[in-house]
C-alpha cells in the first residue's frame, strides 16, 4: 500500500484554528463507520483505527484531506454512489489521508426535457462549479475523488476544480489534483414481447386507416433500445396517432407507461446513448482525469479498481503539473480530438470552452475549432442504438479486456495520422505514451463483434462544426449526427424560414401531422421563393415546373425533397431563456419521415448529445441581445452550405434575382419595429424563470456561457503547455512498435 505524502503548505487552518479539529473529526469517523457498515463482508482492511484522536493528529500534521464528491440519488447515474464513496473513503484512510464526503445536486436533462426545468440545466453547470469551490475552500480540502455523473455535473465539477487549482497556485498553496470515477453505463431496456405485438397491431391499424407514415415512424422508434430519449420518439408518434384517431388517449397513456417501466435498469448508471453524459465521460478521460481502471464499467467499480485510482494521489499530491487546470490545458487538444472522433455531444462545445476559462486560460469557440480542424479528424466511432453498438456494448468490451476505451481511440487516432499530445500527463501517473506502451487489447481490431471503436474510419470527417454567416457570428452543427446522405440533403441548399418566437410555439406546429399541407393551403411561402428553391435545389425539373400552379409546384418540391425548411426557433439563448436544449423539436422532426427530409432547425438554443439530423444551434449573438436571428421572418431565404461551414441570408425578389446578401443591416433597419416587439415578448416570457437562476452578465455560447468575471480573469496562454503539432520519431515509436 502506498502512503500519501503530507501536503507541502505553510498554511494549515486545521493546525492554526481549533474549530475544524473540534468538529470535523466526527464527520470523518461517521463516514468511515458508515463505509465499513455499507461494505459489510466486502470490507477489505485491518480492524478500524479511525479514532477521533488519530483523525485529529492527521489534521494537525496536514495529511491530505481528500473530498469524495458525489451526486444526488434522484439522478439515475448516482444510485450506486453509496458503494463507490464507501470504498473510496476506506482506501483514502488506509493510505494516510483524511476522507470527507459531500455531494452536489445533479439535474437530469431527460427529466427536465420540455418543461421549465430545461431553462435551469445549463445554469446548473455554473452553479455546480460554484458549489465545488465553496465547499473545497470552506473546509480546505487538498484533492478530490469525483464520482462523475451525467449532463452538466461532469464539466461543472471539472470547471470548479480547475478554477480552484489556479486560485490555490496563485496564492502560493499546493496544487489541487483530482481523479474522476465515471458512473457505470446503464443497460438500455427492451420492449417485452407482448408489448411489441401490441405496438405492431397499432402500426397495422395506422396503415389500414390510411396513415402509413405513422406506422413507419412507429417501427423506426421500435428499432431503438429503450432509453429516455427513445421514449420521446414514441411520444411524438403516439400524439400524431391520437390526432388521427388511430389510438385513444387511454391507449396512448397505456403504451407510455409500459415503455417507461421497462426502460431503466434498477442499478442506474449513465444512459447507453452517446449523449452529454457519455460524451463527458470520453472527454474527461481525454483530459487525462480518469484512471483507466474506472473509465468504462457496467457495474459500480470494485475495491481493487478504486484502489488503483486513489493510490495515484501519492504521485500527484504537491506537484503542479498534476493540478486539474494544468492537466486540462495540457490535454486540451487530446480531449477535443477524442470528442470529435467519437461523435460527441454538441453541448460540449460550450463546456470545453468553459472548463478552459474557469482554469484561467484565454479560450473561445474559435480556439476549439482551430484545434479540431488543424488536422483532419476521422470518424472512428461505429456507435448505434439499433445495432447493438451502444455505449453499454463498449463498456462490456472494456470489462472483458477486448478494448481499452479512450486509450484505444487515442491509439487509433494516432494510427490514422492524427497528431496527439502523447507526452501529456494523466492521473494514472504516467503520460499517454507510457500508457500506450502496453499494447495489450489496444487496437480496435481486437474486438471481433459489435465493434464500436474503429481502426478504419467511417468517413474522413467527424465531430461538431462551427458555422459562420452574414447575419450571425457563430453557430454549431453536429456533423457526426448527419449520415453522409442526410448531409447531402441539406448541403448547398436554399431553405425557406419558418419562424417561431420560442420552442413552445414550434413544438405545437411540429406535432401537426398536416403541417406541410397546411403551409401549402395557407400560401405561407410565396411562389417566387419556391421557384428560387426549385431552381437551386432541384434544377433538373425547373424548366418543366416553373409555370405550373403554386399547389403543383409545392407538391412536386415536397416529393423530390427540393422544399427545404429552416425552422428558426429564437428566444432560447442563455439570457433570454436559459438556453434549453432543442432536442424535443428536433426529435419531432426526426420521427416524421417527411419532415426529416425537408427541415432543419436553426436556434440560439442548444442541442443534446443524442440529437441527430440537421440540428444547428448555439447561434450568437442570441436574439435577446439583438442577434441577426431576431430579424428573420417566415419566407426569408437562407443558403445552407454546411461543408463550407456557412449559413447566409439571401436577397431574393423575383426568382431570377438571387444573391447572398452583402449587408444585413438593411434588413435590421426595415424590421426594427418587429424586432422590438419580439424582444418585449421575450422579456415577458423570461419571467417564467426564477430570477435567482437567470443568466445575465454571462458570456455568449461562443465563450462558454460563463460569468463575465470568469472570462475577464482568464488571462493565461494555454499554448506553451501543448506539444508541437507533429509527432517526433520518438513519439511515433510508442504507438508503432
Amino acid at each position: 500500500m502506498t502512503k500519501f505524502p503530507l501536503i507541502e503548505n505553510a498554511y494549515n487552518p486545521y493546525r492554526d484554528n481549533v474549530q475544524g479539529k473540534a468538529n470535523e473529526p466526527i464527520t470523518v469517523a461517521g463516514l468511515l463507520d458508515r463505509s465499513k457498515q455499507t461494505l459489510g463482508q466486502y470490507y477489505e482492511g485491518d480492524a478500524p483505527d479511525w479514532t477521533l484522536e488519530e483523525i485529529y493528529d492527521r489534521l494537525e500534521k496536514n495529511a491530505p484531506r481528500i473530498a469524495i464528491i458525489g451526486g444526488s440519488s434522484d439522478h439515475p447515474a448516482h444510485i450506486m454512489d453509496f458503494q463507490t464513496s464507501s470504498r473510496a473513503a476506506i482506501r483514502i484512510w488506509q493510505n494516510g489521508g483524511v476522507p470527507f464526503y459531500f455531494s452536489t445536486p445533479v439535474m437530469c436533462d431527460g427529466t427536465a426535457q420540455s418543461n421549465q426545468g430545461m431553462s435551469y440545466s445549463l445554469q446548473s453547470r455554473n452553479a455546480v462549479a460554484q458549489m465545488i469551490v465553496n465547499q473545497l475552500e470552506a473546509h480546505n480540502y487538498h484533492a478530490a475523488f469525483v464520482i462523475q455523473g451525467c449532463d452538466k455535473q461532469p464539466l461543472g465539477v471539472v470547471s470548479g476544480l480547475a478554477h480552484l487549482d489556479r486560485l490555490r497556485q496563485e496564492r502560493g498553496e499546493a496544487p489541487f489534483p483530482a481523479t474522476f470515477a465515471p458512473a457505470h453505463v446503464l443497460q438500455g431496456g427492451t420492449i417485452p414481447d407482448r408489448l411489441w405485438n401490441e405496438l405492431e397491431d397499432i402500426a397495422d391499424r395506422a396503415k389500414n386507416q390510411g396513415f402509413p407514415d405513422v406506422a413507419d415512424d412507429l417501427h423506426d422508434a421500435m428499432s431503438y433500445i429503450l432509453q429516455c430519449s427513445s421514449n420521446t420518439s414514441f411520444q411524438g408518434v403516439f400524439e400524431r396517432a391520437v390526432g388521427h384517431e388511430v389510438i385513444s388517449e387511454e391507449e396512448h397513456k397505456y403504451f407510455e407507461k409500459q415503455l417507461a417501466v421497462n426502460t431503466c435498469d434498477g442499478q442506474g448508471g449513465v444512459c447507453a446513448f452517446n449523449g452529454t453524459g457519455n460524451s463527458s465521460r470520453h472527454i474527461v478521460a481525454g483530459f487525462g482525469l480518469v484512471h483507466p481502471s474506472l473509465e468504462l464499467l457496467t457495474d459500480a467499480p470494485s475495491q481493487p479498481a478504486i484502489n488503483e485510482a486513489i493510490d495515484q494521489f501519492s504521485v500527484m499530491l504537491n506537484k503542479e503539473e498534476y493540478g486539474v487546470s494544468k492537466l486540462v490545458a495540457a490535454n486540451i487538444r487530446n480531449g477535443i480530438r477524442i470528442h470529435s472522433a467519437s461523435g460527441g455531444s454538441t453541448n460540449l462545445m460550450m463546456h470545453i470552452v468553459a472548463a478552459m476559462l474557469y482554469g484561467g486560460y484565454r479560450f473561445t469557440l474559435e480556439d476549439l475549432d482551430k484545434l479540431h480542424h488543424e488536422t483532419p479528424v476521422p470518424d472512428l466511432f461505429n456507435y448505434s442504438l439499433t445495432e447493438d453498438r451502444d455505449i453499454y456494448q463498449l463498456a462490456m468490451q472494456c470489462c472483458d479486456s477486448s478494448s481499452r476505451g479512450m486509450e484505444s481511440l487515442f491509439y487509433e487516432l494516432l494510427q490514422n495520422g492524427v497528431p496527439m499530445d502523447v507526452n501529456a500527463l494523466t492521473v494514472e501517473g504516467r503520460t499517454w505514451a507510457e500508457r500506450l506502451g502496453n499494447t495489450t487489447a489496444l487496437s480496435a481490431e481486437n474486438v471481433k463483434e459489435n465493434r464500436v471503436i474503429l481502426s478504419k474510419p467511417k468517413r474522413a470527417f467527424s465531430g461538431v462544426d462551427v458555422l459562420r454567416g452574414n447575419f450571425f457570428e457563430s453557430a454549431v452543427v453536429k456533423i457526426s449526427g448527419m449520415p453522409t446522405p442526410h448531409l447531402d440533403m441539406f448541403d448547398k441548399k436554399v431553405a425557406q424560414v419558418l419562424y417561431f418566437e420560442n420552442e413552445d410555439e414550434a413544438n405545437k406546429q411540429l406535432l401537426n401531422d398536416n403541417l406541410i399541407e397546411d403551409l401549402k393551403e395557407r400560401n405561407v411561402f410565396n411562389r417566387d421563393h419556391l421557384l428560387v428553391q426549385l431552381r437551386e435545389n432541384y434544377p433538373e425539373s425547373f424548366s418543366e415546373w416553373k409555370d405550373q400552379s403554386y399547389s403543383m409546384i409545392f407538391d412536386h418540391m415536397v416529393e423530390v425533397d427540393a422544399l427545404k425548411i429552416a425552422v428558426v426557433i429564437a428566444g432560447q439563448g442563455p439570457e433570454a431563456f436559459g438556453m434549453p436544449e432543442m432536442f424535443t423539436p428536433m426529435q419531432h422532426i426526426n420521427t416524421n419521415r417527411k419532415m426529416k427530409r425537408l427541415a432543419t432547425i436553426i436556434s440560439d438554443g442548444r442541442y443534446s448529445g443524442v440529437t441527430l439530423g440537421a440540428a444547428i444551434g448555439h447561434m450568437t449573438p442570441e436574439s435577446h441581445n439583438d442577434g441577426g436571428i431576431l430579424y428573420l421572418q417566415t419566407g426569408d431565404l437562407l443558403y445552407l452550405s454546411l461543408r463550407e461551414k456557412r449559413i447566409d441570408y439571401m436577397d431574393a425578389g423575383h426568382h431570377k434575382d438571387l444573391k447572398i446578401s452583402d449587408d444585413f443591416s438593411e434588413v435590421r433597419k426595415q424590421r426594427a419595429a418587429l424586432a422590438e416587439t419580439r424582444r418585449k415578448s421575450m422579456s415577458k416570457r423570461q419571467k417564467r424563470i426564477a430570477a435567482s437562476n437567470r443568466m445575465p452578465y454571462h458570456s455568449d455560447a461562443s465563450k462558454g456561457v460563463v460569468p463575465y468575471v470568469i472570462m475577464d480573469e482568464a488571462s493565461d496562454d494555454y499554448k506553451p503547455l501543448l506539444q508541437k503539432s507533429a509527432l517526433t520519431s520518438h513519439e511515433q515509436h510508442y504507438v508503432k512498435k
